[in-house]
């Protein structure tokens, strides 16, 4: 990686670590910087470690506890411990077979224990497991495992499309819940909207009647104290009969070509006369009773 060599000399640069042998036996670490070797004497430079991190990607294919088929990359993140480097050359050949296979040994004992949906949620106690496993074991080879990371976790496609119309489905439902109370809610006030407006009507007209009787008690009386000889009975024949002919003066000036037929004899106006008389009686009977 860069370093230079010659006979009796070597580079070993920063964030290496050689490793010096005599004769083929391991006689010591050589740290960063420049190193002269004896080779008359058998000492020579046999091999050189980073000591930087590197990163692992391990793809691992298991089943969870409620046979679902998931994928599961983990990333490691792993160096030479710089004190046991001898042991890193010496004792594995190839370290990222040998931790890929502890990765694969520890997910595959912990995730059959567990349902998909735990798995989602505790992926982190997943990592750590693995990290305090394998660290146990790597860590007699020279090397330290820095991080684990669960970085995704993939169902089989089916699986994941079920999943989706699941959370759908509840989705759906919650919605048609708030809207069920919704529709309720606006029914209610609806009603007690209906039932204000009928009892102000109802309010409104009461008013009204009473001020038409007032009205009318005032014209009557009125008219009786100045105009001597009259009583109640007359005035109030008068006053029908003077609405009763407004009434088919309002109609004659109406601009729609709509025809009434009323009829107009003398013995018809005053039957007309007393019904209005009678209902305007009864009317007030009624706003006394209540109040």
């Amino acid at each position: 990686m860069g370093n230079t060599s010659c006979m009796f000399c070597t580079c070993v640069e920063q964030g290496n670590i050689g490793v010096v042998e005599r004769f083929g036996r391991f006689e010591k670490l050589a740290e960063p910087g420049l190193h002269i070797f004896n080779p008359f004497a058998g000492q020579y430079l046999a091999g050189i470690l980073s000591t930087r991190i590197s990163s692992l990607d391990v793809r691992i294919e298991t089943k969870t506890k409620d046979n679902v088929f998931v994928q599961l990359l983990c990333s490691i993140q792993y160096r030479v411990v710089k004190a046991h480097a001898d042991d890193a050359f010496y004792e594995l050949q190839n370290p990222d077979e040998q931790i890929r296979a502890y990765v694969f040994d520890v997910v595959r004992a912990l995730v059959p224990r567990m349902n998909l949906d735990d798995l989602f949620e505790q992926k982190g106690e997943v990592a750590k497991a693995v990290l305090e496993e394998l660290g146990k074991v790597i860590g007699d080879y020279g090397y330290s495992i820095e991080h684990i990371l669960m970085v995704d976790i993939i169902p089989d496609p089916a699986v994941r499309t079920a999943m989706n119309e699941i959370n759908a489905a509840q989705r759906l439902q919650l919605a048609s819940v708030y809207k069920g109370e919704a529709e309720k809610v606006l029914q209610v006030k609806r009603a007690e909207a209906e039932a204000e407006s009928k009892y102000l009507g109802g309010v409104g007209v009461a008013k009204q009647r009473q001020a038409i009787t007032d009205g009318l008690r005032e014209n009557i009386l009125d008219f009786s104290h100045k105009v001597e000889g009259t009583s109640a009975k007359e005035v109030m024949d008068l006053i029908m009969i003077t609405q009763y002919f407004d009434t088919i003066k309002d109609l004659g000036n109406s601009s729609t070509n709509t025809t009434v037929f009323i009829p107009h004899g003398p013995g018809h106006v005053r039957d007309i006369g007393e019904q209005i008389r009678n209902g305007l009686m009864e009317a007030s009977t009624a706003q006394i009773n209540v109040e």
